[in-house]
């Protein structure tokens, strides 16, 4: 009796620790690509932006489906966007308003072009 108690004590021991393994190895693997997207921004703004906002700018236009950045395109495609999942999903709804405050952030902040050429050039120097 004493054998099985303890086989099944080892067994369970096992399962939790496996368990354990892989979600470290999965928390692992989304630090890693959180840094990386983080670290493939050309700036520290953009990169503060991204870290902020919680969108890359590319991920914003995607979500939104545009290609360039126009104050009327953005809230078109919003306005629709936002109105087609409004009985549908509050996730896929988040998105889009995420979407749109990064664009939003991006017209109404954009960065000179010599100061993102300054920290190009510098940061090409660190690496």
């Amino acid at each position: 009796m004493a054998k099985y108690i303890a086989q099944l004590i080892i067994a369970g021991t096992q399962v939790v620790g496996r368990a354990f393994a892989r979600a470290l190895k999965q928390e692992i693997e989304a630090s890693q690509q959180a840094a990386q997207r983080l670290g493939n921004a050309k700036t520290r703004t953009e990169r503060v932006a991204n870290q902020k906002l919680g969108l890359t700018l590319d991920e914003a236009k995607q979500i939104l489906n545009i290609s360039k950045l126009s104050k009327e395109e953005i809230d078109e495609k919003f306005d629709s966007l936002f109105k087609a999942n409004a009985n549908t999903s509050l996730y896929i709804q988040s998105k889009i308003v995420r979407a749109k405050e990064r664009l939003d952030h991006e017209i109404n902040n954009p960065e000179p072009k010599k100061e993102r050429i300054k920290e190009d050039v510098g940061s090409s120097r660190n690496t």
